[in-house]
């Protein structure tokens, strides 16, 4: 009979972000964009995912979306749509903020960062009056 074995990892074991960990990063994410919730429609504030809209209809008659902040599997990502729209914005972005991004309007999180979260508070002010300007 066979011994089964577990492989091998080089470097020692990863260790895992905690549940909690994750929802502390989410609530400190939600807070930065939960200022803006009086400017845009809360369309969705529930424990993993906290998205806004606008509040008028400018995309094919339709609300649009501002940002979202969702708790996933393997990182809490931050959604700010204005970079999207707004490419002269993406020339803001911080370089220690900018290698957090993924595609071109989202930044994923493992952890909490006092200076990455301000700097996406200052980033997420900064897309905002890009994005009222912007019909």
């Amino acid at each position: 009979m066979a011994v089964k074995r577990k492989p091998r990892t080089l470097g020692g074991k990863k260790k895992e972000k905690s549940k909690a960990d994750f929802e502390s990063v989410f609530s400190q994410l939600r807070g930065v964009m939960k200022a803006y919730d009086s400017l845009y429609n809360v369309k969705t504030d529930q424990p993993k995912r906290y998205y806004l809209e606008t509040k008028d209809a400018r995309h094919k008659g339709n609300p649009m979306m501002f940002g979202a902040v969702i708790l996933g599997k393997a990182y809490v990502s931050y959604h700010l749509v204005p970079l999207y729209l707004c490419p002269e914005l993406k020339k803001t972005v911080p370089k220690e903020l900018g290698k957090r991004m993924q595609g071109m309007a989202c930044f994923n999180f493992k952890e909490t960062d006092d200076l990455l979260f301000k700097q996406l508070g200052e980033l997420t002010a900064a897309s905002h009056e890009a994005f009222s300007k912007k019909k």
